[in-house]
């Protein structure tokens, strides 16, 4: 499916002469969707949160609230939808939502990533389009690396590979079929492993190594695909300030992928502490089902289309991104 509807839309510049935007965001609670958030408020733009429950949003962003963000529910008591004249006056929508991936796997909890994706992407989406042609937002909507489905193949993959036949890359097609819906300018990042302290792939890492007991996820030949959390914010912000340049598919990632072995060493060199104890791939799937074909079966993904639009990664390799992470 198509993600480049390009039909007359706001762009920032509308907004206001000196290039304020009014941005709404789903997901604006988790990992990548707080420091977008911070990132958008910081700037002078204003926010928009859409959520399922807007007290419980506002408790887990304080300094949001605090700096005049305005939180609409989709669930309200009244059982009317805030989310339709949420997007009423923007000039762009972030759509992040999603439950974890790292999150362990059953059945059950395979239907939640699912459903918290494609249901959450629909109602954004349907809200877009109910407005009128002239006012509609551009769309920034999350994807991620597993479209492609796990491979050992080190050529990597462009924004033009093919999506693969695992459970993930099933998930994204739907996830982005769902987002080539909006009839107004549209961007898919498909996001890698974003990497920060507080969050993510690392919040489960650092605290093994800064025990001295660090050391690689399964075999560690695997690809990890990776993107320090400021350069996918900043992409996020670039899509929406020229929607017109980054219409389609970009790739959320570093221009240096690296592998386990890589992003451990990596962690070990930047913490100090060895990197000696290697997880068994039998272990992790004890522990996250399913789900440990995140972290033992990897993909290596190139941002082509992403630099050639002209985004400026401020952390191309993954030492330099740990070394800055593990300093703060």
């Amino acid at each position: 499916a198509s993600t480049s509807h390009v039909v007359r839309a706001a762009t920032a510049d509308d907004a206001t002469d000196d290039g304020k935007m009014v941005v709404a965001v789903t997901g604006a609670t988790g990992f990548v969707g707080k420091a977008l958030v911070e990132r958008l408020l910081a700037d002078g733009h204003e926010v928009r949160v859409l959520t399922r429950n807007a007290i419980s949003a506002r408790l887990a962003l304080p300094n949001a609230a605090l700096n005049g963000a305005k939180f609409y529910s989709w669930d309200t008591m009244k059982g009317k939808i805030e989310w339709y004249e949420a997007v009423r006056g923007c000039t762009g929508v972030v759509n992040l939502a999603g439950a974890p991936i790292s999150s362990p796997w059953n059945a059950e909890y395979k239907k939640t990533l699912v459903k918290s994706r494609i249901v959450t992407t629909k109602r954004v989406v349907d809200a877009i389009n109910a407005l009128p042609v002239d006012e509609r937002p551009t769309l920034v909507s999350s994807s991620a690396v597993g479209f492609y489905g796990t491979s050992k193949a080190a050529a990597g993959f462009s924004e033009k590979g093919k999506p693969g036949k695992d459970f993930l890359a099933k998930l994204c097609v739907d996830w982005e079929k769902e987002a080539a819906r909006c009839e107004s300018t549209t961007t898919v990042v498909r996001t890698g492993v974003v990497l920060e302290k507080n969050g993510g792939a690392l919040a489960k890492i650092l605290p093994v190594f800064q025990l001295y007991g660090g050391g690689p996820l399964g075999s560690g030949k695997q690809f990890v695909s990776w993107i320090h959390r400021d350069d996918l914010v900043e992409l996020f912000v670039r899509a929406l300030v020229e929607p017109k340049k980054y219409a389609g598919v970009v790739n959320g990632t570093a221009p240096v992928p690296t592998t386990m072995d890589g992003l451990c060493e990596a962690v070990a060199a930047a913490t100090d502490r060895p990197n000696w104890l290697p997880v068994p791939g039998l272990a992790l799937k004890v522990l996250l089902g399913e789900g440990a074909t995140v972290v033992l079966d990897g993909q290596k993904v190139l941002p082509t289309r992403t630099q050639e639009l002209g985004f400026e990664f401020k952390y191309e390799k993954v030492e330099e991104a740990l070394e800055a992470i593990v300093a703060k």
